[in-house]
């Protein structure tokens, strides 16, 4: 937890203020005994009126000035923790940004939404609690131990016993609770797990009649959890009963020895009651120093969730004197470029990749599901970084090139349409905000979408649901071809990105591009042959090398493979039409 300190460093008055005038409510807690006792001793037993008339006005305005430090510390304890609170879940949030694919795929992403959430409150709370309630317990314990000294060192031997055996139950208690609060911050990710992935498919989980499938694994993941929780504050409920235990035996014991005491003239009746007062006051802050430090084990568990989250170093790092101006006409080549998912997994996805793809260029590629198209372009702009080779865009290579550079001049349109609430003119504005309305609207002229965007009542200006949930799959497509074409990339990455439209759509979209954006090199992932049939070049990727490369002619001529592609597509058409006829 004491990494995460440099959160706190902003708000050091906040800090300073929030214990110092703590101080000064526990010291008018510690006067308030003293003063009952001079009431009673010389005020009751003496039948002095004044006297307890001045003492308790001096009382009361003791109070009102410990209600001031109180509420002065829980004002000041609140700022900060709620602004620690803050910086620690954005600069979290920052961090998993920077996170390549291949860091993202080893964290869930329940996980990630739990730590950024309930690890994040824990640990503010907890700094609420440092500022606040671990300063005041432990200074009224120690307060109250010399004022209880004071009155009578006789008296004050039945804390002796009854504070050790305090502190070792409490110290039992947080070391049996520490696993299971680990344990049940994990089963909460689980929680959060299934119930992220049963919110983004629960079309497909409607689609199959998997409703209630899910909702038993979602009852599962959630007793598992709630077990775990029961066990944990089923110990720590042991510790209220326990704590109240010797307490309360503590103030018998007081009450027994000291009226003994005050019955034989050695101890005043006032002494006696501010006596049991502070015995009261320190048994007191014993029992809520227990409950923090309950907490504490928790904190603890948040704060180590938290920092493994923030120890996590992206493989994409950006290299020093990085060039910002690299990337310009757009020609790449890849050079014996080799990967696999996990670095010391032998099994590549990619093996000895080497082609070139000269500016203005468009190329295509063709392979079976799971033949490493999709990894392929997802190495250009560093989404991942290669395990072996290079891959050079103008000359430089990628890893030497400022990510920010790179990839704004990449327009990458992939297999998922990713849009977000806003308009469809914010999300095609969505890596050009500063695009003017014309410029957008070019965009998604380019990109087939206009037409259908100027018949939506609102226009540009509709209000799309979570990702674009109110839109079709060939409209989230088109928009998000429009999104990469504004930012007027010198590189064009299209995976698969027309899947979801029709023959006609996709070939008056192909033609668009194919006019508008001839500077610009296209690398596009197709299923359909007659999708790349106009391509400069054509790679067959099979088995994550490539088997064949040429135009659609010379691939007839040489590509066995290549044949066989479209020789199924054809009978694939051929049946539809029959089937439909």
């Amino acid at each position: 937890m004491w990494k995460l300190k440099s959160f706190l460093k902003p708000y050091w008055l906040w800090c300073l203020l929030a214990p110092l005038l703590m101080i000064v409510e526990v010291y008018m807690d510690l006067l308030q005994p003293t003063l009952m006792a001079s009431i009673v001793d010389k005020g009751i037993m003496m039948n002095n009126l004044p006297h307890i008339v001045s003492t308790g006005l001096m009382m009361l305005g003791i109070a009102l000035i410990g209600l001031i430090g109180g509420a002065g510390c829980t004002i000041f304890s609140s700022i900060a923790s709620q602004n620690f609170g803050n910086d620690l879940r954005v600069r979290l949030f920052e961090h998993i940004e920077s996170f390549s694919n291949r860091n993202l795929d080893r964290l869930k992403t329940g996980s990630l939404i739990t730590r950024l959430t309930n690890d994040v409150g824990q640990l503010q709370t907890f700094v609420q609690m440092i500022l606040r309630s671990f300063v005041r317990s432990p200074l009224l314990l120690i307060g109250s131990l010399v004022m209880a000294l004071r009155i009578s060192p006789v008296l004050t031997l039945i804390l002796a016993v009854s504070v050790p055996l305090l502190f070792l139950i409490l110290f039992v208690l947080i070391k049996l609770s520490f696993p299971l609060f680990a344990k049940m911050q994990a089963k909460l990710d689980g929680v959060n797990t299934v119930l992220q992935e049963n919110l983004s498919g629960i079309r497909v989980i409607k689609a199959f009649v998997r409703a209630r499938q899910e909702q038993k694994r979602f009852q599962t993941a959630n007793k598992d959890y709630t077990e775990t929780a029961i066990k944990a504050n089923r110990l720590m409920a042991l510790n209220m009963p326990l704590m109240m235990l010797i307490l309360n035996a503590s103030i018998a014991a007081v009450l027994w020895f000291g009226g003994l005491q005050s019955w034989n003239h050695g101890l005043p009746v006032g002494d006696l009651i501010a006596f049991i007062n502070y015995v009261t006051q320190l048994l007191m802050s014993m029992l809520m120093l227990s409950n923090m430090l309950t907490f504490v084990s928790r904190a603890k568990v948040s704060a180590d969730r938290v920092e493994e989250v923030m120890a996590v170093t992206s493989e994409i790092d950006q290299a020093p004197g990085a060039d910002h101006e690299a990337v310009q006409a757009g020609r790449i080549e890849f050079s014996q470029v080799s990967f696999a998912y996990d670095e010391e997994d032998e099994n590549l996805v990619l093996e000895d990749i080497s082609f070139t793809v000269h500016p203005g260029e468009t190329v295509a590629v063709l392979g079976a599901t799971g033949a490493g198209k999709s990894t392929l372009v997802s190495l250009i702009p560093r989404l991942y970084d290669v395990s072996s080779g290079s891959i050079r865009i103008d000359g430089t290579d990628i890893r030497n090139i400022h990510l920010d550079h790179l990839r704004s001049r990449i327009g990458f349109v992939m297999q998922q349409s990713i849009l977000f609430t806003g308009t469809i003119r914010d999300n095609i504005r969505f890596g050009r905000p500063a695009a003017t309305d014309e410029e957008v609207e070019q965009a998604a002229r380019i990109a087939e979408a206009h037409d259908f965007i100027s018949a939506l009542p609102d226009g540009y200006d509709t209000l799309l649901g979570q990702r674009g949930i109110n839109l079709s799959g060939g409209q989230k497509q088109r928009l998000s071809i429009a999104r990469a074409l504004l930012i007027q990339p010198a590189v064009l990455i299209l995976d698969d990105s027309t899947s979801a439209l029709d023959a006609a759509t996709d070939s008056r979209v192909r033609q668009q591009l194919k006019q508008q954006m001839r500077a610009c090199t296209t690398i596009m992932i197709a299923q359909r042959v007659s999708s790349v049939i106009e391509a400069d070049r054509i790679l067959i990727l099979e088995n994550g090398r490539i088997a064949a490369q040429g135009t659609h002619e010379e691939l007839l001529r040489s590509s066995e493979i290549y044949r066989d592609i479209r020789q199924s597509q054809l009978k694939g058409e051929e049946q539809a039409a029959h089937v439909e006829s």
